[in-house]
């Protein structure tokens, strides 16, 4: 196979998974109502329970890296999708907020074995040095797709279906990643040079430098608004949202409701993320990675800051969710390639996991702080500025960061 081709079959296949993985993923914030309402539930519950995936998909995605690693990418995807689905199902049962708290741990796990870190890892071992960086940036594209898909299908089979069944659907779609295993066949191994370093070595080297610690405490914010958006937008816009007119063109689009516009707002930022994502790997290929993330932060920081202090209207929130949704998951593609970039391909998945961490502590955190800031406030402003802070935290702090081979790569001949 020539190393020079972009689109393969492990390319496709790594984004079907993607996009089933995402198509599922993106939907949980569409249920934040309905459960709260079929148990009087205050907002907090549910919402710590999303908060405790996020952060068990955090800590899930280097033991997967590191199992996809040691154990092969395929034994980790099928762990990580029979995982994905035991939660959902078990989700769908949950009677009490703890019971259901705890399986999100196992949606959280499945979600890191399905997930950017495993199948990135695999995409970007067997692309070449070319095409890599837009390798990734297609693939993150992939999982944007499922954006798109994901809020406004809950939405519609909550229609016809108790939120309860929804999940069991979910549960068995999951398992749909099976199918495009094969796709991903052998993927092209680390060059030679990169195999002499065992994985403890490559991890305390990493874990020492500074460029490293500024990659993986820059990624925090990322995850915080991310984790924020995705679990409580639609809620905030059914409630914060000026009405929707009747003559408008959203209406004749057949939106009618504040709450049909917060699952169509998740699938805009996701069919903008399409463009940003790709946009983005096609940029890292030209010009420097570390300045593109904290050009992609500022902006973000600017977007946000602009919705809160603005009137929020139907229009408000298309232009937002469009302006977010371009640099939604453009930070990805960035900031894998330069993990790969600095610390070479044998350890990928595992070292990108490790950053991703920090992704899912601000998910966590994110998620958790917008139901318990809104219990105790009664909507969501103060949780929103938390975010617009550590976007700008974000944006300083990759401006350091040394984008060079580590010492050990560049001392020793590809």
């Amino acid at each position: 196979m020539s190393q020079s081709r972009l689109f393969t079959p492990i390319l496709v296949g790594g984004c079907l998974i993607l996009l089933i993985n995402f198509t599922l993923r993106a939907s949980f914030g569409v249920f934040q109502i309905p459960v709260a309402d079929t148990f009087g539930w205050p907002r907090a519950e549910f919402s710590l329970a999303i908060a405790i995936q996020n952060l068990a998909w955090g800590f899930g995605q280097p033991l997967f890296g590191a199992l996809a690693e040691r154990w092969g990418d395929r034994w980790a995807i099928i762990l990580g999708a029979a995982l994905y689905s035991l939660g959902l199902l078990m989700t769908a049962v949950a009677t009490t907020p703890e019971a259901m708290q705890l399986w999100e741990i196992a949606v959280g796990f499945g979600i890191a074995g399905t997930g950017f870190g495993v199948v990135l890892a695999v995409i970007g071992r067997a692309s070449s040095d070319e095409n890599r960086s837009l390798a990734l940036g297609i693939a993150t594209a992939a999982g944007s797709a499922g954006q798109v898909v994901g809020a406004p299908l809950a939405q519609g089979l909550l229609a016809f279906l108790p939120w309860q069944q929804v999940f069991m659907v979910f549960a068995v779609l999951i398992l749909a990643v099976l199918l495009f295993l094969p796709m991903l066949g052998n993927t092209r191994p680390a060059p030679q040079h990169e195999l002499e370093e065992s994985m403890g070595a490559v991890l305390r080297r990493a874990f020492t430098d500074p460029s490293y610690l500024m990659i993986f405490a820059g990624f925090f914010s990322c995850g915080y608004q991310l984790g924020f958006i995705t679990a409580h937008f639609p809620a905030m816009i059914t409630e914060m949202c000026g009405p929707i007119a009747p003559d408008g063109g959203l209406a004749a689009l057949g939106i009618t409701t504040t709450s049909a516009l917060g699952a169509v707002a998740i699938s805009l930022i996701g069919l903008a993320n399409i463009a940003g994502s790709i946009l983005s790997g096609w940029l890292g290929k030209k010009y420097t990675r570390k300045y593109l993330l904290a050009g992609i932060y500022t902006l973000r920081t600017v977007i946000s800051a602009w919705f809160i202090l603005t009137p929020i209207t139907p229009a408000t929130v298309v232009v937002f969710s469009l302006s977010m949704g371009a640099l939604w998951l453009a930070t990805v593609p960035l900031t894998s390639g330069l993990v790969a970039h600095i610390y070479g391909l044998r350890y990928m998945g595992t070292l990108y996991g490790f950053v991703f961490l920090s992704h899912q502590i601000g998910s966590f955190l994110g998620v958790w702080l917008g139901g318990r800031l809104y219990d105790v406030y009664g909507d969501y402003t103060m949780v929103w500025w938390v975010g617009v802070g550590v976007g700008a935290f974000s944006a300083l702090i990759h401006l350091p960061v040394r984008e060079a081979p580590s010492r050990s790569l560049a001392a020793t001949p590809a």
